[in-house]
């Protein structure tokens, strides 16, 4: 009987207690409120995406190729996306995280 007396107090306490309201920024609705001209089209060569977007910040070791079936994919990072480039064209672009709060992708492996 006690430990239900107990029971309903913490939950009463819990339903009572002021709650801030919290509201998460997915990294998807960021993406889809982009203009699709603000990122590399799938297909464009690797100096394409140089002439239209500069210099990457960094770009990351490539992975891949240890099997012919295994093509090596190489990254480069901008501050906005993240390019993924296979035999010197894009393959993918991934959205980088605009704040630690945002929820969206894992950081890229070093």
């Amino acid at each position: 009987m006690k430990q239900t007396i107990r029971a309903l107090a913490l939950t009463a306490a819990i339903i009572a207690a002021p709650t801030t309201a919290m509201a998460d920024t997915l990294l998807i609705e960021r993406a889809q409120e982009k203009p699709a001209g603000a990122l590399p089209a799938r297909g464009e060569s690797m100096g394409q995406v140089q002439a239209r977007f500069g210099a990457p910040q960094e770009r990351l070791e490539p992975r891949g190729g240890q099997k012919r079936q295994w093509p090596t994919i190489n990254r480069w990072v901008y501050p906005a996306f993240t390019v993924y480039f296979e035999k010197q064209r894009v393959i993918d672009v991934v959205a980088n995280q605009a704040d630690p709060d945002e929820i969206g992708p894992k950081p890229p492996v070093r």
